[in-house]
């Protein structure tokens, strides 16, 4: 049987779609694939040296009980993500529950009363506002603590280091950079983008606290924001470093000052990174972070994959497919609350796990608006996964991410495209060509 005939008759695509799927997949694998697989060798290898050097071996994955002291595992995972995000420390915990979890941290650690923050890559992702104040009135958001905030605006999707620099006093201990695309219509702010902007800022005030949320981010490039000057990164594992397979948790890569007040935060002053239990996951996040790079190739090529069909049939995407991606969502915009369900009921119906439900809007907390999500993932929420999800407000985007097999994700655009042709203009479109 032919990869055609299983993907028609299993999984009811017609010849149609398949046609319509694989005729672009030629166009876009013969421009872009060679480049990812570049970037993926080189951090591959990046990978594995950094294991190497710090001697890891099987003793590390054994793991102990109660306070969790003299673990060797947790002790070993931290120094290989040290090493491979070119950092002093950093802190890598299945107890950091996720990446806002982890950024939270990172601020309330870094700021104390009447300090302040400005967000230099314009409004924060959903989640951060709540964190910050901005949104709802949640105990214990950055504006109750005293902390002061501020953001500057991109210009052109870039950022404004002018305005960014002028908008610093005295108060100012922490300039935040988000790097994705978060819930915006924009590309990914590129390493370079990232750079300029640190480089301007450091010859102005060289001693600011630089935080950079690498969400999405990780793996993307042969280089990470703590290359090019940021102070510190902070991710989740259940996205690109945890490679799919981590059970949990998050990290911050940074200098070692701040990683110390980071642990002091986590677990209680005087005890810091000396205690916390791993619940033996320290072999998940270690295999995880092996299988990163390459995972995170194949996401971006499902990403591409997404974006050249829908863009072939008239939608509007970012990033382009001849941008530079830094992250690895792919935003499509609909105009069309129907299309974005329809887009999102496709995805959770060509998951491996949970294809049977149907995804539906609904309050998820820390989000202003209905989300709706698509994740039938192996491990609950894992972005890293074939995943989608949208707020439920205009215009209408639907953000698209993960695929830990880039057939996982071809398979995803093929029963999206299926699922839109109940639209006539979508119909109409593909039958013309």
């Amino acid at each position: 049987m032919s990869t055609e005939d299983i993907l028609c008759k299993q999984f009811g695509i017609s010849r149609t779609v398949f046609n319509y799927v694989t005729n672009i997949e030629k166009d876009i694998k013969e421009k872009y694939f060679e480049k990812i697989d570049k970037v993926r060798e080189y951090n591959q290898y990046k990978v594995i040296s950094a294991m190497q050097e710090h001697k890891l071996d099987y003793t590390h994955f054994y793991w102990n009980t109660g306070y969790g002291y003299d673990d060797a595992g947790r002790e070993k995972a931290e120094k290989i993500f040290a090493s491979v995000f070119h950092t002093e420390d950093a802190l890598v915990r299945p107890s950091i529950a996720s990446g806002t979890h982890a950024l939270y941290l990172t601020l309330s650690s870094l700021l104390k009363h009447e300090d302040e923050v400005i967000a230099i890559s314009g409004r924060p992702y959903d989640t951060m506002l709540t964190v910050i104040g901005e949104e709802g009135n949640e105990p214990c958001n950055l504006k109750e603590m005293g902390v002061i905030y501020k953001e500057i605006p991109l210009i052109d999707n870039d950022i404004d280091s002018e305005s960014a620099i002028k908008a610093i006093t005295a108060k100012t201990k922490l300039l935040m950079i988000q790097r994705s695309t978060g819930y915006s219509f924009r590309p990914a702010l590129s390493l370079s983008k990232i750079k300029n902007a640190v480089e301007k800022i450091r010859e102005a005030y060289p001693d600011i606290y630089i935080m950079v949320d690498n969400c999405y981010g990780e793996f993307i490039e042969e280089i990470e924001p703590s290359d090019i000057g940021a102070d510190v990164v902070v991710g989740s594992l259940i996205k690109n470093p945890g490679g799919g397979i981590a059970l949990s948790g998050g990290y911050v890569a940074g200098k070692k000052v701040i990683i110390d007040r980071i642990a002091n935060r986590l677990t209680a002053p005087g005890v810091g990174k000396e205690i916390g239990l791993t619940y033996g996951t320290t072999r998940n996040t270690l295999q995880g972070l092996f299988f990163a790079p390459h995972i995170v190739s194949e996401a971006l090529k499902g990403a591409l994959l997404f974006g050249g069909v829908f863009s072939s049939l008239g939608f509007e995407i970012t990033p382009t497919l001849e941008d530079d991606r830094s992250d690895i969502i792919q935003a499509i915009k609909f105009n069309n609350k129907d299309m974005v369900i329809r887009i999102c009921e496709a995805i959770q119906a060509s998951s491996p796990v949970d294809a049977h439900v149907s995804p539906v809007p609904w309050d998820m907390p820390g989000y202003t608006n209905e989300v709706i999500m698509a994740s039938g993932a192996f491990v609950s929420g894992s972005s890293i996964e074939l995943s989608a999800d949208a707020p439920m407000r205009p215009p209408y985007i639907a953000y698209i991410q993960g695929g830990l097999f880039y057939d996982h994700a071809k398979l995803g655009v093929m029963l999206s495209l299926e699922k839109m042709m109940e639209f006539d203009e979508i119909k109409n479109k593909i039958n013309l060509i």
